[in-house]
């Protein structure tokens, strides 16, 4: 990802002392060496978007990673899978890395842990218990049996030279943790991803009296999730959403199909406790929803009355309005279970009358996958519930008058905004000095740029590579920018082929132009327009002496390039053969 902070820095006109930067810099290079005491933070994700949350501190040589995550592809990135953080930085150091600890077990904060394990698989894993237990299960699908250290609020563990704390905070999924960081450089507390509500499902609150108590002994640095840092005042409990859940499930006629992040767990709970009230029977749909839910009521996160969860093929044995199907495909995935269902494209046909519910939020730059989800299953018929027309989805992210709460409660020394897009690390930072953060000790940072804890101050110190890596199928980071562009040309424009033959003595044409397209929107026969140009250009080629095959492929792709381009104003990929005799 390009360091783009001085340009924005600029268009806002901010300069010197005002700036919300500990020092801008134009261009960063690679960091110097680390001062003697000094601690580095380096965000590898989840700086400048949402997804694939990984920071790496370091002190005295030593490494700590906290979280490793993954983000979701967008439909300017064809066939991806899944996008990794870069490791190339600590590729060469994985022997320095003491330990992983895992905040929670959302896919954006634990998702990239199995490859980065492929590395070095006896690196340790620290976190609470459900995140361990997900974390496991994953791994076990890699064939990775990882070496685990389960924490637990108010634990404090000694991982290397990195003491650690470890601390409540209530967020959408059960038994998330903020971790202190203490080193001889100063505390760091990074948050991890949480909210302040103050009646949770599970009665587990965000523990203010730890942070209260961090803040008497000192906050060095404090790097705060910055998701919601837009949005005024607080977000409403989890509780708000039962009632509203009671209502859809009271007014359905036929089947219910909600769609949740397949670790969302309180939000399943929920689910659980109005299909149980309503006489219904559920049925967990893809293979990541049954395992997480499996886990999570094995260990008591979950609780289900009997007989109420049944085997998705029992459902042809029950009548419509006693069927509720839990699924994956909140964020309109195309190989989910929901967007199959809405392409007719799955063993569950949508039916006039059935209700849907989309339980979640939307996650930036999937929102043109989800409302097309949304068309589809509207068409065959469904009443779909979504966030824009009930309230069916509550933040797990602390909105900006919990963050300015929060920020009175630790009063850090140094402020450094994470998880989030530019415009939410922006509003977090300045929420930050609205609270008496100095603006000087506010350090605005982006994937790969380095900030060092040195005397008592954050600054940013230099850059080092953070880019995205591809997942595709078993293929890890083989799918490159250049071939994400050319998908993207023979997805928008097609493709045209061209095949001659030429006299490997004289240069002439021997046979061809052979032209076809797929997916240009050009018929063939238009081609005979073009098929002189491409012989005067390789008659001109010869007599200048120019025979080698991958010169002539070049000449044949520029002169039909420029053809297309002046006749049609398109741009499909081309490719041309040559073959000399």
């Amino acid at each position: 990802m390009n360091v783009m902070y001085a340009t924005c820095l600029a268009a806002r006109g901010v300069h010197g002392e005002e700036s919300l930067l500990s020092h801008p810099h134009p261009e960063l290079g690679a960091p110097p060496k680390l001062p003697k005491g000094g601690l580095r933070v380096t965000p590898l994700g989840g700086l400048g978007e949402i997804g694939r949350n990984m920071t790496v501190f370091e002190y005295d040589g030593r490494l700590l990673i906290v979280d490793c995550g993954v983000l979701f592809p967008e439909e300017e990135q064809p066939g991806i899978d899944l996008i990794l953080p870069d490791f190339t930085t600590i590729r060469d150091r994985l022997d320095d890395v003491d330990g992983i600890v895992l905040t929670h077990g959302h896919e954006d904060h634990i998702g990239g842990v199995p490859y980065l394990l492929r590395l070095k698989p006896d690196i340790p894993l620290i976190g609470s218990k459900l995140t361990l237990a997900l974390i496991e299960a994953k791994l076990q699908e890699h064939r990775i049996r990882p070496y685990t250290l389960e924490v637990a609020e108010g634990n404090r563990e000694r991982i290397g030279p990195f003491d650690c704390e470890f601390i409540a905070v209530n967020h959408s999924i059960p038994d998330a943790l903020a971790v202190a960081i203490r080193t001889p450089a100063g505390m760091a507390v990074h948050t991890g991803d949480f909210k302040m509500d103050q009646l949770p499902l599970d009665r587990r609150l965000t523990d203010l009296h730890a942070f209260a108590r961090l803040s008497e002994e000192g906050i060095d640095l404090l790097l705060s999730d910055s998701t919601n840092a837009e949005v005024p005042g607080f977000v409403p409990p989890e509780r708000d959403i039962s009632n509203v859940l009671r209502t859809v499930f009271a007014n359905a006629q036929k089947r219910i199909i909600v769609a949740s992040f397949a670790s969302h767990v309180h939000r399943i709970q929920q689910i659980l406790d109005a299909a149980h009230e309503y006489g219904r029977r559920v049925a967990f749909v893809g293979r990541s929803m049954v395992r997480n839910m499996g886990i999570a009521r094995d260990l008591g996160y979950l609780r289900v009355p009997a007989g109420l969860v049944v085997d998705v093929k029992t459902l042809d044995d029950l009548p419509d309005h006693e069927v509720v199907l839990v699924c994956t495909g909140s964020q309109g995935e195309p190989m989910a279970a929901l967007s199959r269902m809405a392409n007719r494209d799955h063993q569950i046909r949508i039916v006039q009358g059935d209700t849907v519910i989309l339980a979640s939020s939307l996650i930036p730059g999937n929102e043109n996958a989800v409302y097309r989800v949304i068309n589809g299953l509207t068409r065959w018929g469904a009443n779909v519930v979504h966030k824009g027309n009930a309230k069916v989805h509550v933040s797990g992210h602390a909105s900006a008058g919990e963050l300015l709460y929060f920020y009175n409660i630790c009063k850090p020394k140094n402020l450094m905004p994470v998880h989030g897009e530019w415009r939410h690390l922006r509003a977090n930072a300045e929420l930050g000095a609205l609270t008496g953060v100095p603006k000087d000790h506010i350090v605005i940072a982006e994937d790969g740029v380095v900030v060092d804890l040195v005397d008592g101050k954050a600054k940013i110190v230099g850059k080092v590579q953070a880019g995205y890596v591809y997942v595709d199928g078993l293929s890890v980071g083989d799918v490159t920018e250049p071939a994400l562009k050319d998908r993207r040309i023979l997805g928008e424009e097609g493709i045209i082929s061209v095949f001659l033959v030429v006299d490997s003595t004289t240069g002439k044409v021997l046979g061809g132009p052979n032209i076809h397209a797929r997916g240009s929107g050009i018929e063939d026969s238009t081609f005979a327009a073009v098929m002189p140009k491409i012989e005067d250009a390789i008659a001109k080629a010869a007599a200048d002496g120019v025979a080698e095959p991958h010169q002539l492929q070049q000449l044949v792709r520029r002169t039909v390039g420029k053809w297309v381009s002046d006749t049609y104003r398109r741009r499909p990929m081309i490719l041309p053969v040559v073959v000399e005799v």
